[in-house]
């Protein structure tokens, strides 16, 4: 069995990903077309059928673009947030609105919940991050030092650490409980698009419009790798995998990596949506198959087979571009965002089963 399909194991972390075979990564495309298709992969090792996501519901109320979308880890909320300077909560069962978070006062970039599904924190553009309490709706705290947009936020698994990102180049660490950033790591020449802890928290992965993916130690700040696509592969999302082996990274030349970051190979790249101008997420299921999900530039939200690199589903009903996608935590449920003339949350579930 490949070790990819434990790819949301509970196990340790080890070396296993430096035995995977590098695949040859996508010839480079001029930057006004996205790379062709690969060749045909062979059909999944597993004998899993492929997902079979149909709409469910269509959700309204942003009045501007929708930046992320995400459940939350109990699967019971989603939360969604844009330029309209509100975080919504909707049920994802239902498709209702449940309440808005209103506070900033200026659009948001991200959000992100904290592991017991009671906080939330939103990234904004008014150069300071919040943290509120989901079921009063409350502001807790307001958490201020970035000098410029907030663009990215997480917590790490125990909720006592925040990591975010801002448009000047610079990486926070803030302690929850009081507040406080307890580091600042000037990380990147460029806006940072992304950052996320590893599992223990021992790690932050961060990426910029710089082009470059970055490691770093959480305790003392030290930058520990840097993995660097080239010119015509800006990197604007980067995330680990569920068991922190590997690295997901979407990048402008349409690509979609999958890297061993202690050897600093790529192991997968999926291609086939479209991605050129955009900060758009990917991100893993692990409920049912293991696939590879992303929005794209084209309307559309791909799914890959995270081993054969295969297209195994697209999902179309979005009349702009879908920026924002996230899966839910038990079920074989995906939500997606889009932006301008849409607007709309699409809440989809496998008919295969829950």
């Amino acid at each position: 069995m490949n070790h990819l399909d434990n790819l949301g194991d509970s196990t340790t972390d080890d070396e296993q990903g430096s035995q995977t075979t590098e695949d040859e990564m996508p010839p480079r495309q001029a930057a006004a077309a996205p790379p062709p298709p690969p060749p045909p992969a062979p059909a999944p090792s597993t004998g899993r059928e492929r997902p079979r996501y149909e709409l469910r519901h269509t959700m309204r109320g942003h009045t501007d673009s929708i930046s992320a979308v995400k459940f939350s880890p109990d699967g019971t909320l989603l939360a969604s947030c844009g330029n309209d300077r509100v975080v919504k909560i909707w049920s994802p069962f239902t498709g209702e609105l449940i309440r808005n978070l209103n506070g900033h006062t200026k659009g948001l970039s991200d959000i992100a919940w904290s592991s017991d599904s009671v906080h939330l924190a939103s990234a904004s553009d008014d150069t300071t991050i919040r943290i509120w309490e989901v079921d009063t709706g409350l502001t807790l705290k307001t958490l201020k030092g970035h000098s410029s947009y907030v663009f990215c936020v997480n917590y790490n698994n125990a909720s006592n650490l925040l990591v975010s990102g801002g448009c000047e180049g610079e990486i926070r660490i803030w302690n929850v409980e009081k507040g406080k950033c307890v580091k600042k790591i000037l990380a990147h020449l460029d806006y940072v698009t992304a950052v996320h802890f590893n599992r223990d928290a021992s790690l932050i992965v961060s990426c910029s419009l710089d082009g470059l993916i970055r490691i770093w130690n959480t305790n003392n700040g030290q930058c520990l790798k840097t993995l660097a696509e080239s010119h015509d592969a800006i990197c604007q999302h980067v995330q680990f995998s569920p068991n922190s082996k590997y690295i997901l990274s979407t990048a402008h030349d349409s690509a979609i990596r999958l890297w061993d970051y202690q050897t600093s190979r790529c192991l997968k790249t999926y291609v086939g949506h479209t991605n050129q101008k955009y900060c758009i997420a990917a991100c893993f299921s692990v409920t049912g198959g293991k696939w590879i999900i992303s929005g794209s530039e084209d309307n559309k939200v791909y799914l890959w087979d995270l081993q054969s690199r295969e297209i195994v589903q697209t999902l179309e009903g979005h009349t702009d571009v879908v920026v924002a996608v996230a899966t839910h935590p038990q079920q074989n449920m995906i939500a997606s965002g889009s932006i301008g003339s849409d607007l709309t949350i699409r809440i989809w579930a496998d008919r295969g089963g829950s």
